[in-house]
């Protein structure tokens, strides 16, 4: 299926491409292998490449390059990426989950007046509303598959994730009716197609399933393993949840502080015409990537 790509300008230093108006995994490869290869091109004149979920946009310098001359070598650095296998070189990576943790689960029940279902938890009315037949079978099929960092921002560090399923599959869960005014640190979220990680406490809509003891964002870069950038995640990265209990949700924090957490990253190449063939095989060969020896 071909996609509709739409580009425009915005002022004189901008352009925007649009890679699809529909949100799914081709949209998001595309968007990320169109920016580095604008990033590979070392066009010049350009200051900022900017990916989205499924677009991006290009900054430059106007005195530089011109807007239709910029907006010409991207269309054809499009035409030639179009031509190639869709492959990035990118990592793996495991994030252990405290899910129906106490912290999200009090959050939850002071807002319950902005929620479509007052009566249950955020898990809950996810499991029903997907059929599943509990919490149990919803947390399964959750922590079950990988899902694909599309973009990452919005907040400092804050990663949108999309779920690595057939798209019958996958969970939807809309965001609440009015947006709450806290959420807890490292919170993991859904609203619509999209899974997020909460970098920081704040104000959010999007449902909350449990909540991760590794810290994603440290704009001070004292945790061990964020001392080289402040950001832990990158656009096309592969996540997989684990599910972890009290206990070793505790432990973990500890091991964060005493600068003796590691997570676990591998690098892998990712595929997408090899996941489309058979997604479910090419998600445990991802897996097995992580967890290989």
């Amino acid at each position: 299926m071909a996609m509709k790509t739409r580009y425009s300008v915005g002022g004189d230093e901008h352009v925007f491409v649009e890679c699809d108006e529909e949100m799914s995994l081709e949209a998001f490869f595309k968007s990320l292998s169109l920016t580095g290869a604008i990033r590979d091109a070392g066009i010049k004149g350009v200051t900022e490449i900017c990916p989205a979920n499924a677009s991006l946009q290009v900054k430059f310098d106007p005195d530089v390059i011109a807007p239709d001359d910029m907006m010409a070598e991207i269309k054809s650095l499009e035409a030639s990426a179009e031509k190639s296998e869709p492959t990035i070189a990118t990592r793996i990576v495991e994030i252990p989950v405290f899910y129906d943790d106490p912290w999200t689960r009090e959050t939850l029940m002071r807002f319950r007046e902005r929620h479509q279902d007052p009566a249950s938890t955020d898990l809950e009315y996810a499991a029903r509303i997907n059929g599943y037949g509990g919490v149990a079978d919803f947390v399964g099929a959750h922590a079950g598959s990988p899902w694909f960092v599309s973009m990452v921002g919005f907040v400092a560090g804050l990663p949108f994730m999309y779920q690595m399923v057939e798209r019958a599959k996958q969970i939807q869960v809309p965001k609440y009716l009015r947006p709450r005014t806290d959420t807890p640190k490292l919170t993991i979220g859904h609203g619509g197609c999209f899974g997020c990680i909460y970098s920081v406490r704040g104000a959010g809509g999007y449902q909350m399933f449990g909540i991760t003891p590794m810290p994603i964002y440290d704009p001070r870069q004292q945790i061990s393993y964020l001392r080289d950038f402040m950001i832990f995640f990158r656009p096309g990265d592969i996540v997989k949840f684990r599910p972890v209990d009290r206990a070793e949700y505790d432990d973990d924090v500890k091991q964060v502080e005493a600068g003796r957490f590691h997570p676990l990253v591998k690098p892998v190449t990712f595929s997408l015409e090899a996941f489309h063939r058979d997604p479910a095989a090419y998600n445990a060969e991802l897996l097995e990537v992580l967890h290989g020896h």
